[in-house]
């Protein structure tokens, strides 16, 4: 494991699941969020992002966390030894991305870009989230098995499938250091 693409809909677990990942690996972790936007909340400019993007891809080693534009995102598929897609029920993803929201009126959630709304955000995870089933769908499905012959493919199902993967990883940190 060493060029890790952890994706999935937007309230999934991705940034908790790839910080311990990161953690437990050592491997540098590049949130898609904190390059896709500026310090105050606007987008980068498409040719830089691909720039940081494709100078991450040809490192040795990376954890990647989220979808960002789909060109790269089927780059990541592609480059990557590891996938990790957590594919939680939708009613437990819009729960998350409520019980973010809701913290968020108080305190910026962990790995939030400096200067991007939480509100705003939420309401972007909210409109994602309805769209999510033209594409995280069984064709996607079935495209991530195919690829297993050559890559490591996980596929997360479950809060507790989530925590335990999360909880391995964290033992393994333990054990290592």
């Amino acid at each position: 494991m060493n060029k890790v693409a952890v994706f999935g809909k937007p309230g999934s677990g991705k940034s908790t699941l790839s910080k311990a990942l990161s953690s437990s690996t050592r491997i540098e972790l590049y949130p898609l969020d904190a390059m896709v936007f500026k310090k105050n909340g606007e987008h980068v400019e498409r040719e830089v992002f691909d720039k940081a993007h494709d100078d991450i891809l040809s490192s040795e080693r990376w954890i990647i966390d989220g979808l960002g534009p789909l060109g790269s995102f089927n780059q990541r598929l592609e480059a990557a030894d590891t996938l990790i897609y957590i594919d939680l029920p939708y009613p437990t993803s819009y729960w998350f991305v409520t019980k973010r929201l809701l913290k968020g009126l108080f305190v910026k959630p962990e790995g939030w870009p400096d200067g991007s709304s939480v509100f705003k955000g939420s309401l972007n995870s909210y409109k994602f989230l309805k769209l999510s089933p033209r594409f995280w769908n069984d064709d996607f499905t079935s495209r991530l098995e195919s690829l297993s012959s050559h890559q490591t493919v996980h596929i997360i199902r479950s809060v507790s499938a989530l925590n335990a993967f999360v909880e391995q990883l964290q033992d393994h940190q333990e054990i290592t250091s």
